[in-house]
């Protein structure tokens, strides 16, 4: 068993957002809203991007969609923002070209989870990611376990067999629990930078040892987010958990139905034109829309 250090590397900084995918009234891509949107969520305090993630719909994306995403977004932010791909498919094979692909178009990582619906076995899922790894072998994954959506969750014990190679570096903890942090950092030690998957659990899992998050709420409060965890880091933790309990009521409006349901109908009552969710996925309700904007404007005045 490998003893962690205390600290951990912070490949793609402390806030990451799970970028929504903006579409036109007619249902397709924008990719000029996508850029602007981009723009503004560095302005906002986010370090790092992921594109055509779960929060962006990545399921009703074509992969040639998925590219140009990639290719928009990273040319709206330049080099100074991590900009990564969402590459992960329960195909190995598509995968592995997904992730070449990304690699190819300049994303700065690959945010892969876990093959759903398939429940490959603990081997099957060491196979798929050292194939992922080795076909794109100076790009920086990160691992994404999100056993809710997927089926399938990735044991500790078996992220640290796929620890030699060397650009896994990174992993999105999404199982809804801290001791999964606990866990990774026993298997791994202190080279697997952990973020949470899970807005509401981003302080908790920084006293475990987490290093940021992959926020979706972030597209609303990033500033808060960043101010959250700079705070927890500098050693103020009455502040962090100020911050913690503020946001609290946002991150249960904006995971009261499916994502990205919420957090689109959030970023349309802030004014962005990102359009509705793609079927199968449906508007959010005006019950939901109401409470959701009733929470957005109590926290603006706190």
């Amino acid at each position: 068993m490998t003893s962690p250090a205390a600290l951990s590397p912070t490949p793609f900084g402390r806030v990451v957002t799970a970028m929504v995918t903006p579409f036109d009234s007619a249902g397709a891509v924008d990719l000029p809203v996508a850029g602007r949107l981009a723009r503004h969520l560095v302005e906002q305090g986010s370090d790092g991007l992921v594109v055509c993630g779960t929060t962006g719909e990545s399921p009703t994306l074509s992969w040639q969609e998925q590219l140009q995403l990639l290719q928009a977004v990273r040319e709206a932010v330049g080099s100074d923002v991590q900009v990564l791909a969402g590459t992960g498919s329960n195909c190995t094979a598509e995968a592995v070209e997904a992730t070449r692909e990304a690699a190819a178009a300049g994303a700065d990582g690959a945010l892969v989870v876990v093959p759903y619906y398939n429940k490959p076995p603990q081997d099957g899922l060491v196979a798929h990611f050292r194939a992922i790894a080795k076909a794109a072998s100076e790009l920086p994954l990160m691992l994404y376990n999100i056993p809710g959506r997927t089926g399938c969750s990735m044991a500790p014990e078996t992220v640290a067999q796929l620890m030699d190679c060397s650009n896994v570096v990174s992993f999105k903890a999404a199982s809804g629990t801290t001791e999964e942090v606990t866990a990774l950092r026993l298997a791994c030690g202190s080279k697997l930078a952990i973020y949470s998957g899970d807005d509401g659990l981003t302080l908790p899992m920084l006293s475990v040892g987490a290093v940021g998050v992959v926020s979706v709420a972030s597209h609303v409060v990033g500033s808060q987010i960043r101010a959250m965890i700079e705070a927890y880091l500098q050693g103020d933790a009455a502040v962090a958990l100020a911050c913690h309990e503020q946001l609290q009521p946002l991150f249960k409006a904006l995971f009261a139905t499916t994502n990205p349901i919420p957090v689109k109908a959030a970023l349309q009552l802030n004014g962005w034109s990102v359009g509705a969710p793609r079927p199968p996925l449906s508007p959010l309700s005006d019950a939901m829309t109401s409470t959701l904007a009733q929470t957005m404007a109590a926290l603006r005045q706190t």
